[in-house]
């Protein structure tokens, strides 16, 4: 049995989609979806701002189909909002409390078939945590999938203080997590990081000690050669040429060359209060691509601009205006 003391609305507003396709041609708004029922571990969330990752679009490509949740489907991985509801075994959060991660655990394993692109949604209490006082929902929203899947892989090659890394897609999503993260949180030796020309002022501002601008430089041949690589774009085969003797190269993305291993996220809700003192204080920073901002009714928009490969950071979708 879920309590509430306000009244909920029984439809909603969501974007969803019932085929596989480009997001241009499939992604519909439908104004008559059912707001989604609490299981006793659940909160119900008044969605403020939703993130979108690449895993998005590739998911409603059916590139995941095999392993998907049925359609339809309504998109989003990330959440940042308010509670208005709680399921009987709820504990740590109550109504009104502002809270934002990642709704779905296993991102390759029966996805949640309702994600976060909706005037509300349904997610496990062990996946959120306290939204960090100093940042908005908009920038709240752009984290938990990034900031996990940076933590997660840093952690699963063993990371730590006085290591040098080298991050392929340093301005991207997760990269520009990955860097804050290895220099904040574990005390990197060295950042070495690539992005295109534009951008390496970025990485620099982020905690890059080597920017690389990879439309000039070939960073496999560089003859430094790094404790860790972590691969956000798919270039391992380059990755593996770049780490130490016995350093570790982790990859999200593409083919995977041995000694390099794949890593996939598990969303936690105790991996982002972990990392909300950092947050607070500002040495970690979310980034938000300074055209990256959209509001509930552009949301094909905001996918089409992702779908770009050029995006700075994150793009978030407004959903309270």
């Amino acid at each position: 049995m879920a309590s509430s003391t306000a009244t909920l609305p029984s439809k909603m507003k969501a974007w969803t989609y019932s085929e596989y396709g480009k997001s241009s041609d499939v992604l519909k708004l439908d104004s008559d979806v059912v707001v989604p029922q609490l299981n006793d571990d659940q909160v119900l969330v008044k969605v403020v701002a939703a993130g979108i990752n690449p895993v998005d679009f590739k998911r409603m490509l059916g590139m995941f189909k095999e392993f998907d949740s049925p359609l339809p489907i309504i998109p989003g991985f990330d959440v940042a909002g308010v509670v208005v509801k709680v399921g009987s075994q709820v504990k740590k959060f109550k109504e009104g409390d502002e809270v934002y991660g990642d709704i779905i655990e296993k991102a390759m394993d029966q996805p949640k078939q309702f994600g976060t692109i909706a005037e509300y949604t349904a997610v496990e209490e062990k996946l959120l945590a306290f939204k960090p006082k100093n940042l908005s929902f908009v920038e709240a929203a752009g984290l938990p999938l990034a900031i996990e899947t940076a933590y997660g892989g840093l952690e699963r090659c063993e990371f730590s203080a006085g290591k040098s890394i080298l991050v392929l897609g340093g301005a991207g999503g997760v990269g520009t997590m990955i860097i804050q993260l290895a220099k904040h949180v574990y005390g990197a030796s060295k950042i070495a990081a690539t992005s295109s020309t534009g951008k390496l002022d970025l990485l620099k501002s982020l905690g890059a000690d080597l920017p690389i601008d990879y439309t000039k430089e070939n960073f496999e041949y560089l003859p430094e050669k790094f404790d860790v690589v972590y691969d956000t774009v798919g270039q391992c085969d380059k990755a593996v040429k770049a780490v130490k003797e016995g350093g570790r190269v982790v990859t999200i993305i593409g083919a995977v060359i041995p000694p390099a291993f794949i890593y996939i996220i598990t969303s936690n809700g105790a991996v982002l209060e972990k990392l909300n003192p950092f947050l607070e204080s500002g040495k970690v920073k979310p980034i938000i691509d300074p055209k990256g901002l959209f509001s509930f009714s552009q949301t094909r928009e905001a996918f089409a601009y992702l779908e770009t490969g050029r995006v700075t950071g994150k793009v978030v979708i407004s959903i309270i205006p």
